[in-house]
């Protein structure tokens, strides 16, 4: 199966803010996105392909809310903390921390989780306690794993290589897979490469053989799962990626990255069409 994943995060800001919205106000910007792709992505087939939409937590409701029952689309959230709620001993009291239950509860089915601006928060929190543990981040992502399928969500898992880990990629993946999914049921999962020190203003995007090598070794230590491309699925590398029979997929964050630089609807299904073929 293909999968295609997109990863909003906060470009509900607005301009006047220093953000890149100019689609619709911020409290309709999560309902108009879903209204704009959904229609369109019904004469894809749910057997080939799955969609999900990663929400910031603000926009998860309205999102819902939009969704048709019978639609090939799916809400997840940026996240889940890695403790749940225990019935008779908390109910929920982790302020400023969003749980697997309290998604769930709100419509999502799935959660993003390991994505490199998140591996990133917590090396820095790390570093600033004076610890320099690599593992210790995958160990903390293994938690958020389990807590998101112990509650019926998928998980997209986030993996890759800084600048500074180039040199030894394949010991940095295979760490990252073996402990963030460490005694995880991996049939509800699917991974996103992320080459870390690819993505951003300016940086060189790795060539088809990198991706291609590196998606059949991810494959090959995770026991055969799905892989997506995380480095940005765009309307540039989308018939490249498609091409590439490791990979599943994408992962589609902004879709303008000069001019007026955004996400934008139409040329997100753009890229899906390009990336399908049809």
């Amino acid at each position: 199966m293909k999968h295609i994943f997109l990863n909003l995060k906060r470009f509900d800001v607005p301009k006047d803010l220093g953000g890149v919205n100019t689609i619709a106000p911020v409290n309709q910007w999560g309902k108009y996105i879903i209204n704009s792709i959904r229609d369109k992505l019904r004469k894809y087939s749910a057997e080939e392909i799955e969609f999900v939409v990663y929400m910031p937590e603000a926009h998860i409701i309205p999102a819902v809310e939009a969704l048709d029952p019978e639609g090939r689309l799916s809400i997840g959230s940026q996240g889940v903390y890695r403790e749940d709620i225990s019935a008779g001993e908390n109910f929920g009291a982790f302020t400023t921390n969003c749980t697997a239950s309290a998604v769930k509860a709100m419509g999502c089915s799935s959660a993003i989780i390991g994505h490199c601006e998140e591996r990133k928060d917590k090396a820095g929190i790390m570093r600033e306690a004076g610890v320099n543990d690599r593992a210790a981040v995958d160990r903390i992502l293994n938690k958020e794993i389990k807590a998101a399928l112990s509650v019926g969500l998928r998980v997209l898992y986030c993996i890759g290589e800084s600048s500074d880990e180039q040199a030894d990629r394949e010991n940095i993946l295979k760490g990252q897979i073996e402990i963030g999914l460490k005694d995880v049921d991996r049939k509800d999962a699917v991974i996103a490469y992320e080459p870390v020190w690819a993505i951003g203003p300016g940086k060189s995007a790795p060539d088809r053989e990198y991706i291609a090598k590196t998606a059949a070794y991810i494959k090959e230590v995770s026991g055969g799962m799905d892989v997506v491309y995380g480095g940005g699925l765009k309307r540039e590398n989308a018939e490249m990626l498609a091409s590439i029979p490791e990979i599943s997929g994408g992962l589609i964050a902004l879709t303008r990255f000069t001019g007026d630089i955004g996400f934008y609807p139409d040329e997100y299904l753009e890229i899906v069409k390009i990336y399908m073929g049809y």
